[in-house]
């Protein structure tokens, strides 16, 4: 276990934090091998991520992570401490918590080991994450009419009009929604801005329904990949349209090689309209430092786990890792951030955001769920009909081929499912999907 102290050189707490560390290590049957990390000037402490001396870290976690506003500062820091008093030293229990956490953590990443028997599922996921990127399969996948019936799961379909009759029904039974129209990685200028129009007429669409104006689009649909600039003025199109119908558009993430400009670009909109969010990847290393710079920005973020197929040396790989990335992050943003979503199907997941959000006074009010289209509703209505807030990511459209193909990537065990329901449904059943 690699266990820092770090502390300016004239600390004046740093002894004191020094043994509190050692005893609380000592306490759980640890070797109490401490690393002091002294901190001299500000380039330091920035390069550190340093809030003020002494900060403790346990693999390279703050054991109390600091407070957005805090800055990065070369002072004293100070710790709430069990009787509500301040001190200059992180209490004992504070400690041995987070060494506590620690040790499940890896317990759960060791359970979580690929066994021999798992092999058969990370290659089919491997493969649904491939297949999505083959333009010719997805060619020929929209051509077989034999494929319809199973995107039906997670497409609302390939019109507005379809769109629009599903947010009517989700509307019936308490859920909201947003709206993607589907597309990606355009290949000209001219199916760029045909899609930033075609996102314009959704939101005119939902107006004049007097449904909810939400919206999720990516950038590459709308050029990014040709030229930043023409991305800029299409989805500045579509945020001015938002802006006057009092619209919400959220700005979805991709794979890594375009997180900065997906942040930078959602920053320069927001700046313009506080109704334009961004999406978070839990299974990104730097997931952590973008939450708290949006929740300086004040800019709503969507937490997910993510979707596309991202090396080792800028994800995590383990389903336990990314699972404890995303429920750090979700109760980061429980306590400061914006109206925080929730992206997530996974059953404890949702329970310890529900038990954090219960433990700190966090109303429904102040965060939603959501879900995707076609998965899980069964876990939407229970979530619903307790209170809670549950948003519908609700896809239509004709380039439906990459979107499903993650979805099947995701959890390669809904092949299976959806070929039973069309065995049914061609047996006559009326069974609905779950």
């Amino acid at each position: 276990m690699r266990v820092e102290l770090l502390a300016t050189p004239d600390c004046p707490h740093v002894e004191a934090a020094d043994a509190i560390l050692r005893a609380a290590l000592a306490e759980d049957g640890r070797e109490p091998r401490v690393d002091r990390v002294y901190v001299s000037d500000l380039d330091d402490a920035a390069g550190l991520g340093f809030h003020g001396s002494p900060t403790i870290r346990i693999e390279g976690r703050d054991v109390a992570p600091p407070p957005a506003e805090l800055p990065i500062n070369l002072g004293c820091r100070l710790y709430p401490q069990p009787g509500g008093e301040l001190a200059g030293v992180v209490p004992d229990e504070q400690i041995r918590a987070a060494v506590e956490r620690l040790r499940e953590e890896r317990a759960r990443a060791k359970a979580s080991r690929p066994r021999l028997g798992d092999i058969p599922g990370h290659l089919t996921r491997a493969f649904f994450l491939w297949a999505s990127r083959r333009h010719f399969l997805g060619r020929l996948a929209t051509a077989l009419p034999i494929t319809r019936p199973m995107v039906r799961r997670f497409v609302a379909g390939d019109r507005l009009e379809d769109a629009l009759a599903v947010l009517e029904r989700l509307q019936g039974s308490g859920l909201r929604w947003t709206v993607d129209v589907l597309g990606e990685s355009v290949a000209s200028e001219e199916m760029a801005t045909a899609a930033a129009d075609r996102y314009v007429a959704t939101l005119d669409a939902l107006a004049e329904r007097g449904l909810e104006s939400n919206v999720s689009l990516k950038l590459t649909q709308m050029g990014l990949d040709i030229d930043p600039d023409l991305c800029r003025v299409n989805v500045g199109r579509v945020v001015a349209q938002a802006a006057r119908s009092g619209a919400f558009v959220r700005i979805d993430m991709e794979d890594h090689t375009r997180t900065d400009i997906t942040l930078q670009i959602c920053r320069e909109l927001n700046a313009h309209y506080a109704e334009v969010g961004a999406v978070i990847q839990s299974y990104l290393h730097r997931s952590a430092a973008d939450v708290e710079d949006l929740i300086a920005h004040r800019i709503r973020v969507r937490l997910c786990k993510g979707a596309y197929d991202e090396p080792a040396s800028v994800a995590f790989t383990t389903r336990a890792e990314v699972d404890d990335s995303f429920a750090r992050l979700a109760e980061r943003l429980l306590i400061d951030g914006r109206y925080p979503a929730l992206a997530t199907h996974d059953e404890q997941l949702i329970g310890r955001a529900i038990d954090f959000a219960q433990a700190n006074g966090i109303g429904p009010e102040r965060f939603e769920f959501q879900m995707l289209h076609g998965v899980r509703r069964d876990l939407q209505q229970q979530l619903a009909s307790e209170g809670w807030k549950v948003r519908i990511y609700v896809p239509y459209g004709r380039q439906w081929y990459p979107y499903f193909m993650r979805r099947l990537a995701e959890r390669p065990a809904n092949v299976l499912f959806i070929l039973r329901t069309l065995l049914r449904e061609g047996r006559g059943s009326s069974d609905r999907l779950a």
